[in-house]
């Protein structure tokens, strides 16, 4: 007998400089994996980071994003996809005026992270630019997701 997984709309939150929309939760796939949907602007790279032990699979909806890895980049546009795999060094650039992508994870634990360190948007809209983080805070979330930061946004591999 099979289970469908039916969820509603997730609300949108404010990530870092992103607006994301947990799709699908690691609680409801037996931590075997997450779904995230992330918008970003022209220029938006989070800090350079590595997910220990998760396989990170992007997929772009909308726009064009560059995703950065050590000794390598690949430019993605919509209807691209690219896995970063586990314990490898990674950041993306987002290179059109607007991006819109999924990234899947497996093991699930990105998606926790995202709802752990985000905020329920003011707005079904980007977070204002120029919003402030706590570093700190992020890093030390991250950790407890097997997400270590490697450098600050901008940096890459």
């Amino acid at each position: 007998m099979s289970t469908l997984l039916a969820t509603p709309r997730p609300e949108p939150r404010w990530f870092i400089d992103n607006l994301a929309r947990v799709h699908v939760r690691g609680d409801d796939t037996d931590g075997r994996y997450g779904v995230v949907e992330l918008a970003g602007r022209a220029g938006d790279m989070p800090p350079l980071h590595v997910h220990h032990g998760v396989d990170e699979l992007f997929y772009v909806l909308e726009g064009r994003m560059t995703l950065f890895l050590p000794g390598e980049h690949v430019e993605l546009e919509a209807g691209d996809a690219f896995r970063a795999p586990r314990d490898v060094p990674h950041v993306y650039r987002v290179d059109s005026e607007t991006a819109r992508w999924l990234a899947f994870c497996e093991p699930a634990g990105f998606d926790a992270f995202v709802l752990e360190t985000s905020e329920p948007a003011a707005a079904d809209e980007l977070p204002p630019a120029g919003r402030a983080h706590d570093p700190a805070a992020l890093a030390e979330a991250g950790a407890r997701y097997g997400i270590e930061l490697l450098g600050p946004p901008g940096a890459l591999p």
